[in-house]
């Protein structure tokens, strides 16, 4: 009788340490490159949520609209006389359904990158100006904004007419007043690629004495780019890029979809790209393809969020990516919105008193923050 126990128990034992073991292996962990985990903090998020309060008069309408009252979500940020400055896509009530309202930049400062105040009129929106074709009615969207060792803040955005999606640039001193250089591939290669769609830029960055600025590499400055692949561009001045090709004209392809995977859809790039000693890291959203082709632990067309790593001497050379996302939609304002499916959408990271502060858009509702300490990092976000 004793032995039969024994041999239960051993039996039983055996059992958990697999079962333990494959949990082990299921758990997510970072590589040493990987910058995380990233740590929402507590009754704190959503930071940037509608308000149905503020309004201003539109230049093209020329007359009062409630600016923000739809949806605030997808946040460029960047730091600024000490404090951090959220520029946030907004969305008024002028149509139904994502990309059928017309879109416009919030201001929000904070001198602890958790708690904000708002301006009650946007920043940056279409006008009657050199942009209007590009931008008017859909907007402009998606921003994503770094700052020079000089103090020109550049910022890169979806213009959006309802036609074609195009990546323009502007370029400010105190992230309020813009000038708009209009679209970034205009002159490219005779305008090859200015009709084409394209969105979603991430600079190249370095921090250098503690500050987060734009660095040239091979004496250019570098961007990664694009919504399905990643491609990239290069400039002499920030405002005209050309994009990287194939010997035979076309788009070079730095990294696709995978199959299986969270980015089995899309990889959309997100917030300015950091050179680091042990590469280029470029912040992504992964977009998970419903259906077999997708990553079954997470939701059917969910936005999630990863990270690759590139060569640092040759930024067009990918090295590895993460195989599971860092940050996933969790939190119920992550999973329900206007985007049902839910998202995490990064697009604005500030380094701030030696941590990483992370922002992004909720379910393309709201805005909320994650927090980076490399000197305790959290674990990255659970599988389940």
């Amino acid at each position: 009788m004793y032995m039969k126990n024994v041999t239960a128990f051993v039996k039983c034992l055996a059992v958990f340490l697999v079962i333990s073991g494959s949990a082990i292996a299921q758990q997510n962990r970072l590589p040493d490159w990987a910058f995380g985990g990233f740590k929402r903090p507590a009754s704190v998020n959503p930071i940037i949520s509608p308000d149905s309060t503020s309004q201003f008069t539109d230049p093209v309408l020329n007359k009062a609209v409630r600016w923000e009252s739809n949806d605030t979500f997808n946040p460029a940020a960047a730091l600024i006389n000490n404090k951090i400055v959220v520029l946030y896509r907004a969305e008024d009530k002028s149509g139904v359904g994502i990309g059928f309202r017309t879109s416009r930049l919030g201001y929000a400062s904070s001198t602890d990158g958790l708690h904000f105040k708002r301006s009650h009129t946007p920043v940056f929106y279409p006008a009657n100006d050199s942009q209007k074709k590009y931008e008017w009615p859909g907007g402009c969207e998606d921003p994503r904004v770094a700052v020079t060792a000089k103090g020109t803040y550049v910022v890169f955005y979806t213009q959006w007419n309802r036609d074609v999606p195009r990546l323009g640039v502007a370029t400010s001193k105190d992230l309020k007043h813009w000038t708009k250089h209009g679209p970034i591939f205009e002159d490219a290669y005779n305008g090859k690629f200015l009709n084409i769609a394209h969105k979603s830029a991430s600079i190249l960055t370095k921090v250098v004495g503690g500050k987060q600025i734009v660095t040239k590499i091979n004496g250019k400055y570098w961007m990664y780019w694009g919504e399905l692949h990643v491609y990239a561009a290069t400039s002499d001045n920030l405002v005209d890029w050309k994009p990287l090709t194939n010997t035979d004209g076309t788009l070079k392809e730095l990294i696709s979809p995978r199959k299986g995977f969270f980015d089995s859809e899309l990889t959309e790039c997100g917030p300015p790209a950091i050179w680091t000693d042990k590469g280029i890291i470029l912040f992504y959203n992964g977009k998970n393809k419903a259906g077999d082709d997708g990553d079954k632990r997470f939701n059917g067309n969910s936005y999630c969020a990863g990270q690759a790593l590139f060569d640092k001497n040759d930024p067009s050379k990918p090295i590895t990516r993460l195989d599971l996302p860092f940050l996933r939609p969790m939190e119920a304002f992550e999973k329900s919105g206007q985007y049902v499916n839910g998202t995490v959408f990064i697009e604005g990271m500030v380094f701030f008193h030696k941590k990483w502060f992370l922002y992004y858009g909720c379910a393309d509702s709201r805005v909320a923050v994650a927090i980076y300490d490399p000197a305790h990092p959290a674990l990255p976000d659970p599988l389940n």
